[in-house]
């Protein structure tokens, strides 16, 4: 089934480039490297693995326009994950962009599956590029309650984003197409950010809801709001962000999930070289004094462009915890120890 869906799309794709009112395009990142992590499991022992995606997930996609006259075009994409170090498909076929919509001088508006407003923003401010290995700029680690991030895409979306001057702005709504109610499942995301001259600004927000508990009445709900800021001076670009994230539980006496993730990083960037240092910490918050974690992770990366779309880089990161707790530098594998350190070396192409 899952090769009989991409043969349709590869098709798909290829008599639409026959037509000559529309331009598509076939693109990817093709991201592999290997990885030695140490405390990575419960024996204390290390692991040397190939990854896919040290620098950006490895993903590959169609996207294409179609000019409808007086300014307006339409628009879609299709965009999937794949793992480079087994070939197979990372999740749904088109698990990371699957959208239709239109674009215009009032700006872009987009229905189906795609990656949020707040995710949008967010990412230009975070030093290393929302890097696989190593970044907890949209999620933490994978140890803490519930990793106090956010929330990349969303399903059944409502997407617009616009622009003015030196202004990006937009909104994301996620139906929670729940019968009965309108609230239960609903996901919404909004912000702006500001780029002029050396200086750049971001805010944005976001809000998750649960399902009405029957027992009490309530829903979970998360929350997050960010805030970042970029100054370039030469070959030197500073970023700094936060964000503030906050977990309601609808169950009765159960305390709220809080937590607040600062960044920083300075990149120097001198072709073909791109070296980037950043930090990333998380206040654990609501939490009894021995299990306040709390943690910390250092990050450096070097890249080395062979060509406008081939780079080698090389990524080096440690992460502590407070108090004995447990941490890792992924945000998706569990940790061992109260320190972890990793080391990436790998090759990025795009086409």
């Amino acid at each position: 089934m899952k090769k009989s869906a991409l043969a349709l799309a590869v098709l798909a794709a290829l008599s639409l480039n026959a037509s000559a009112q529309t331009n598509v395009q076939v693109y990817g990142i093709m991201d592999a490297g290997v990885e030695y992590v140490n405390h990575a499991n419960a024996n204390d022992g290390s692991q040397v693995r190939v990854v896919s995606g040290g620098k950006n997930t490895s993903r590959w996609g169609f996207r294409g326009s179609e000019d409808l006259g007086g300014g307006l075009k339409a628009v879609f994409n299709l965009e999937g994950g794949v793992m480079l170090d087994t070939g197979a498909q990372d999740g749904n076929l088109f698990k990371r962009q699957a959208n239709v919509g239109l674009e215009g001088g009032f700006g872009r508006v987009i229905i189906g599956r795609s990656f949020t407003t707040t995710y949008d923003l967010v990412i230009k401010f975070d030093p290393m590029g929302f890097a696989p290995n190593y970044s907890w700029a949209t999620s933490g680690n994978a140890t803490g309650p519930s990793k106090y991030g956010m929330t990349t895409a969303f399903d059944n979306l409502i997407k617009y984003t616009g622009t003015t001057g030196g202004f990006t702005y937009g909104a994301t709504v996620g139906m929670g197409e729940q019968a009965g109610s309108a609230a239960d499942g609903r996901k919404y995301a909004v912000g702006g950010s500001w780029f002029g001259g050396p200086v750049g600004l971001m805010a944005a927000y976001e809000q998750i809801n649960g399902n009405t508990l029957a027992a009490t009445g309530n829903r979970d709900k998360t929350s997050a709001f960010h805030l970042g800021a970029e100054y370039k001076a030469g070959s030197m670009t500073y970023q700094a962000g936060m964000r503030g994230y906050k977990l309601e539980s609808g169950k009765a006496a159960t305390p709220d999930v809080r937590g607040d993730t600062y960044w920083a990083g300075a990149t120097w960037a001198a072709y073909p070289w791109t070296v980037t240092g950043a930090v990333y910490h998380v206040n654990t918050k609501n939490l009894p004094a021995d299990k306040d974690a709390d943690p910390t992770m250092l990050v450096a990366r070097a890249m080395y462009s062979l060509s406008k779309r081939v780079w080698l880089y090389a990524s080096v990161a440690h992460a502590k915890a407070d108090h004995g707790q447990l941490v890792g530098l992924s945000r998706d594998d569990p940790g061992f120890g109260s320190t972890q350190t990793g080391i990436t070396t790998g090759i990025q192409y795009r086409f």
